[in-house]
């Protein structure tokens, strides 16, 4: 029999809810964990993207923060905040999974890939200032 394989979508508002401390987004995603190893268990491979809004804006506010405050931390650059957040959100998650395949007795892999997106700044839907309510 072929092997499913699924895309799951979490997003950064999922790992992150009310407190925002690490320790707080690791047992969230433990418990997050449990759900995904489900899949793995029933034969369907996984392939997780996550979003990083709270947590990219988060670094991003720390980091003007320590500039602005004679911290002597130089400005960091917004795209290198979001590489900052996909590395510390993929470590937590890759670790939630890993432990949780550990409890369930499956030998298998978990790997972590930090990405980058070329957004074209002459599209169209640039031109055009969306309403959020139309949405939902």
């Amino acid at each position: 029999m072929k092997r499913r394989k699924v895309v799951i979508a979490l997003g950064g508002n999922a790992i992150q809810s009310g407190d925002a401390s690490a320790q707080a987004q690791q047992e969230a995603l433990n418990r997050t964990a449990e759900q995904l190893v489900d899949f793995i268990i029933n034969d369907v491979d996984i392939i997780i993207a996550h979003g990083n809004g709270p947590q990219v804006g988060m670094i991003n506010l720390a980091m003007d923060f320590a500039n602005e405050n004679e911290a002597g931390t130089p400005n960091m650059p917004f795209a290198e905040c979001g590489a900052m957040s996909q590395g510390y959100i993929g470590y937590h998650l890759q670790q939630s999974i890993d432990e949780e395949l550990k409890k369930n007795n499956i030998d298998k892999g978990c790997v972590t890939i930090i990405t980058q997106v070329e957004v074209n700044k002459r599209d169209k839907a640039f031109t055009k200032l969306l309403d959020y309510n139309e949405y939902f």
